[in-house]
Formats: structure tokens, sequence, C-alpha cells
């Protein structure tokens, strides 16, 4: 296990990225929080506006550097690993593809490890595993498909990379903010139901994986979590 990483989260003011940081905080972790408008006042979180489809700027933030190339506040300097978890709302398939590239091109050129909060869709359904969970209307209404298929488009981008390392984690049907309990089941590429039959995580459960995956790494690129209640012999 590692400790006192300096772990860059893109994404940082959405509802995982935000919970990422705290949980990565509450473990001894720097946190290099990038986004476009960061901000923190945590003296072990260094927020940083960058687009992230600036592959120069994303360069320098996760090389330690701020825009006009001095090193950033965080004790640690670079990034040893990076957690992208962007998302759009409409959803905009093209800029989530762009900046996943982006990412993953630069954290290749600098030997980072990348982890990729992306979507439930490109997951296989539990009772067909035949059948993507994103075109499985019992876990992804009609007016969620373009969501879905924006986070499968993602998982591809991914795949074709063949340079970067990095992990691609797909959350449950449902994720939402909610308790931390630090309690979950994990899978790879299979849609995970808890023991009520519910495919269902609190954002704050799955940033606790993040950063276990972080901390310690898996042998597998494609992981997915849901929740386990205590009462469940999961």
């Amino acid at each position: 296990m590692k400790s006192g990483m300096t772990i860059a989260v893109v994404g940082a003011t959405g509802m995982v990225g935000s919970r990422v940081i705290t949980e990565a905080r509450a473990r001894g972790h720097q946190v290099l929080a990038l986004s476009r408008k960061p901000a923190s006042e945590d003296p072990n979180v260094t927020p940083i506006a960058v687009d992230v489809n600036d592959s120069h700027a994303v360069r320098e933030a996760l090389a330690g550097s701020s825009p006009n190339g001095a090193p950033n506040d965080a004790s640690n300097g670079a990034a040893d690993a990076v957690v992208l978890t962007v998302r759009t709302l409409p959803v905009d398939q093209e800029f989530l593809v762009g900046a996943t590239r982006t990412v993953l091109d630069v954290a290749a050129q600098l030997g980072i490890r990348v982890l990729v909060v992306g979507g439930a869709g490109a997951l296989r359904s539990p009772d067909d595993h035949d059948l993507l969970v994103a075109d499985n209307p019992a876990y992804v209404p009609a007016e969620w498909k373009t969501v879905a298929a924006a986070g499968i488009a993602q998982l591809r981008v991914c795949q074709a990379h063949t340079g970067a390392d990095w992990v691609y984690l797909s959350p449950p049907a449902l994720l939402e903010p909610g308790d931390r309990t630090g309690r979950y089941r994990r899978g790879t590429d299979t849609l995970l139901t808890g023991a009520d039959g519910q495919s269902w995580i609190s954002a704050e459960d799955l940033a606790v994986a993040v950063v276990d995956e972080l901390d310690t790494p898996g042998s597998e690129r494609r992981i997915t979590v849901v929740h386990r209640d205590e009462r469940a012999s999961e």
C-alpha cells in the first residue's frame, strides 16, 4: 500500500471528484484538484484551473508545474496517479472522449497511472451477459441512453490507447450522494446488484473504492463496485 501519494483529480468539483478528494485527504495523500474553477482551503489540496482538453496545461499540472513553469504548491510535486471523473449535462460525448484521450496521452508520457470513473452502460447485464447495460431498459431508461453511450465511447478510447496505464471503474446503475460506510463489493465487467437486488452505491463509497484501487492496485483493467449491506453474507 502506498502512502503520501500525490493524486491528481480531474473534475475536482463534481459529485465524485469532490468526494475522492475528501477520501484521499483523509488517508494522508496530497491532492492536485484540476477543474475549470477549482477552489480549496486545505493546504494539502492544490487547486489548478485547467481546460482538460488543453494537453499542454494538463501536462504542466500533472508534472507539478504551474502554467508559468513554477512548481505548484503541493509538496510532493508531480502526480503519482490521476483520477479522471468528468461529466457534462447535457451529455457531450465529443468532450468526454477528447478529455479522456488528452489525459491518457499526457499520463502515458509522464508514466502516471490513470483511473477513469466511467459509466455503468459498458457493463454486461447480470441476467444476460450478451446484453450491455446501456441496451437494457431495466437499468437504463430511454432518456439516459445518450449518457450510457458516452460512457461506452469513453471506454473504447481507453481500450484503444496502448501506451497508457489505465483502469476503468464503472459505478453501479445508481450513483448518488449518501453516507460513507466503507462497505462495497467489487467485480469486473458485469453489473453488480446488492442483496436487495438493487444496483446502487453512494458517491462517498465509490470514492472509497477509487482510493482503495490507488492505494493497492489490482490487476484488472475494468472494475465495478456495488454497495454491500453489513447484514449480507456477500
